[in-house]
């Protein structure tokens, strides 16, 4: 049987037409930590992009909360997420703190003798500094194009942000006073063929604490949460969000507490009556513009960086809004939301014969109306704004180029003459772009390849030491994004501040958000050569945006397709479902095993024995190396019931760190959407020690519960961009309406030798590949890199 390759099926358009659809965050995504947020992400991943009613999904990670939200009232609720936050019993931890998001941070830290008078940030910090910096200048750019109406009001974040805007086109302060210029690490130079490692770490790296609220603050807060009967827990977490005059803002406007992640409406209305008594009302103009800033943020944990006006008034409809159309346009001049497009269409003049007899042309269908959240939508717009830039700018003749053949050729040909460049294909397809790289450096580029994980580091950097003629290449020249964009890998920053290199070769390009891509192309420097590469077929990241489906449907530079098929039957397997087949494959080595079950029991007791026996005794893989990928975090045989399971089997213990004993594995996440596996080394007062890939990380005992969970078993979303030597997929029979095409692709695409499938959903796997094909993200990047029509730019 012939393998397909990758790279070759087209990519939809988003459409904004999304019929929403219904659902609440499971109980554990009411605590507010970046591995609950990621969950929650996560679970509503193929739903629309906003909720009519407070239902439950019906995804198999929420059926633990759906039990739970039968049987509590709204206050209820919200007492229960208090007590996840607070409790750090192993239960409480493993109910609250999962990621969906996958990717590799705090990879390298910087020397600890540089500069002793100016101590260095970590990764994690480095890489918030950035992305503040960046929302500062979207934020800037902002108030520059967009027009403040006479009768509007700015007031909180948006009255600074125009204040600061004010204060540095006066002259009255300059522009650092407001974002601070990071320091620039030092470039290799241009003449040396071998890259700068990046100095290896002193000492364990620290992770970095969240700004605490000062105490003054939070018993205000908790003054103010108690008057309304809202848990007490949530005071500290309230003023960080709210800012010093977090009291004052509850008590003037109690619908901000939505602004809190994993509040619910429900919980927000019965805090407002509490406090406002009979003033409160379901057409209160604050309840209406606080809903639609939370139905924004929750289609931004599906990937929606905007939401047609339309299904917005829908969902306000469902909250009992009397006027969803006022409450619009309420939230617009209160900047809670941004218009990104107003549904209308200018009608082109008629162009009539009188002597002809046919009449003019029907005038196109109006665009829908858009909405979306200022820090979304800015990103776009400035992401699309340096992927043109990099597109018109021209690119040095580096010279001849070495003759490469087949696909990897094309990918050098078209680099060799264009400054972006989009590269689809299969794992196998890494070898072309590594070809690439090793072809630039050849020539004096300053060549570099930045990748999702360490995993996908490393694979890079073993793909290169095959290919150089030297006998290997220096893994410095791959690096991982998160360490670029932070400066702990790579080759650090010019003197204007980009990054000092030539080309950049971006894989696992689908794991690309938006506003990530935005900050990294703001650091690549003029004349540079971007390639994006990566399996259109696999999900799509984790934050809010499709950048890689959306250059590809934009077609606004040269796209290359990989004609390299993935080898060996679980390449031809996973090629096959990428257009719609499950197909029976030959695997005389047993790289494939299909192993059914009844129920969800008896997946459980076969997947441990896998993992424990039948693996590592017919392939010699070891427990450690196999990865569980299951739909869900919830029910009786998601990630939470599974990694019981294998703890105790595989590492049996009474959790005394926290509910963590040394040897357990881990997936630890330093920032949301940061993935990295781990294994836990020990404790002490300084917290939990990890050994992340080689590098050792101390993780605050505070800081725990929010950024580390059991990892014997992740989701496909967490194990996106990574791969092992065995994977075992688990599919519960309750897991039947998860699967999606892209979701059975990128699971079984993880393993490298074998893959295993525990197979409890009977006729729903092959359904799911045929059919089941998640609507597309609704984004406006696609838009935003076409070119305009002849007639607007003439």
């Amino acid at each position: 049987m012939t393998a397909h390759p990758r790279g070759e099926t087209p990519v939809p358009p988003a459409d904004p037409a999304a019929d929403p659809a219904a659902g609440t965050p499971d109980d554990d995504t009411a605590a507010t930590t970046p591995a609950a947020r990621a969950e929650e992400h996560e679970e509503h991943e193929d739903t629309g992009p906003v909720e009519q009613t407070d239902t439950v999904d019906d995804h198999p990670e929420t059926e633990d909360a759906a039990d739970d939200a039968d049987d509590a009232s709204a206050d209820a609720r919200a007492e229960a997420a208090s007590d996840a936050q607070a409790d750090t019993t192993n239960d409480a931890r493993a109910d609250t703190t999962d990621d969906a998001r996958a990717d590799a941070a705090n990879d390298a830290q910087a020397d600890a003798g540089d500069a002793p008078a100016a101590p260095q940030l970590s990764e994690a910090e480095a890489e918030l500094a950035a992305q503040r910096e960046l929302r500062a200048k979207i934020e800037q750019r902002k108030a520059e194009k967009a027009a403040i109406s006479a009768g509007a009001k700015l007031s909180g974040t948006a009255a600074d942000l125009m204040a600061a805007v004010k204060a540095v086109e006066s002259g009255a302060r300059p522009a650092t006073a407001f974002v601070p210029e990071p320091t620039p690490a030092p470039a290799p130079p241009r003449a040396v063929s071998a890259p700068v490692a990046a100095p290896a770490p002193a000492a364990p790296s620290a992770v970095p604490s969240q700004a605490a609220a000062a105490p003054a603050t939070v018993a205000d807060v908790t003054e103010v949460l108690t008057a309304g009967g809202a848990p007490e827990a949530l005071a500290g977490e309230v003023a960080r969000v709210l800012g010093e005059q977090a009291a004052q803002v509850l008590r003037a406007d109690p619908w901000q507490l939505l602004s809190v992640p994993g509040t619910t409406p429900e919980q927000a209305d019965g805090f407002a009556r509490a406090l406002l008594g009979a003033e409160c009302g379901p057409a209160d103009g604050r309840r209406a513009a606080a809903l639609v800033g939370w139905l924004l943020e929750r289609a931004a944990l599906k990937g929606h960086t905007a939401v047609t006006a339309e299904q917005v008034c829908k969902a306000l409809a469902g909250f009992s809004v009397p006027a969803p159309e006022e409450a619009v346009a309420h939230a617009l001049a209160e900047g809670v939301a941004l218009a990104l497009q107003d549904g209308t269409a200018e009608e082109p003049e008629a162009e009539h014969d009188e002597d002809s007899p046919e009449p003019a042309e029907e005038p196109a269908e109006p665009a829908p109306a858009l909405l979306g959240l200022d820090r979304y939508a800015m990103a776009e717009e400035s992401l699309a704004d340096g992927l043109a830039r990099l597109v018109n700018s021209p690119v040095e003749d580096a010279g001849e180029w070495e003759q490469v053949p087949g696909s990897a050729g094309d990918l050098v040909r078209a680099v060799a003459g264009h400054g972006l460049v989009a590269h689809t294909g299969g794992e196998a397809s890494r070898a072309e772009a590594a070809a690439l790289l090793s072809a630039a450096h050849r020539l004096g580029l300053r060549a570099y390849a930045a990748t999702h994980s360490r995993d996908g580091r490393d694979r890079v950097a073993a793909a290169l030491h095959a290919r150089e003629a030297d006998g290997g290449a220096d893994t410095a020249w791959a690096v991982t994004l998160a360490g670029l964009l932070s400066g702990a890998e790579g080759p650090g920053r010019d003197a204007d501040g980009a990054l000092d290199l030539d080309l950049l070769v971006v894989f696992d390009a689908p794991q690309l958000d938006v506003e990530t891509g935005a900050v990294l192309v703001e650091a690549l420097p003029d004349g540079a050569r971007l390639v994006l590469s990566g399996d259109p077929n696999v999900l799509p990241s984790a934050g809010a945006g499709q950048v890689f489906a959306d250059v590809l449907s934009a077609r606004a530079c040269p796209q290359v397709a990989s004609r390299t098929p993935d080898p060996g039957p679980i390449g031809e397997l996973v090629s096959g479902i990428g257009i719609g087949e499950l197909n029976q494959v030959a695997a005389p080595g047993k790289e494939v095993v299909i192993v059914p079950v009844r129920d969800a029991g008896e997946a459980v007791h076969r997947t441990v024995q896998l993992v424990a026996d039948s693996v590592p005794r017919a392939f010699g893989i070891e427990a450690g190396h196999t990865q569980v990928i299951t739909p869900g975090h919830g029910g009786s045989a998601g990630t939470r019931a599974l990694n019981a399971a294998l703890k105790q089997r595989l590492n049996p213990g009474p959790g005394r760190f926290g509910g963590f004993d040394a040897g357990d594995r881990i997936a630890y996440v330093p920032l949301p959407g940061r993935t990295v596996p781990g294994v836990v080394q020990g404790a002490d007062a300084d917290g939990l020690h990890l050994d992340c890939a080689g590098e050792p990380v101390v993780v605050p005992k505070e800081r725990v519960e929010a950024s580390v969970r059991h990892a014997w078993a992740l989701t496909a979303h967490q194990a996106a961009g990574m791969r092992w030597p065995a994977v075992v997929v688990v599919l519960p029979g309750d897991a039947a309406q998860a699967l999606t095409r892209p979701w059975v692709y990128t699971a079984f695409g993880r393993g490298e030798r074998h893959l295993s499938v525990v197979h409890g959903v009977d006729a729903a796997l092959p359904r799911a590949v045929a059919e089941a094909v998640p609507q597309p993200r609704t984004t406006r990047l696609a838009e935003l890199l076409r070119p305009a029509p002849a007639e607007e730019t003439a």
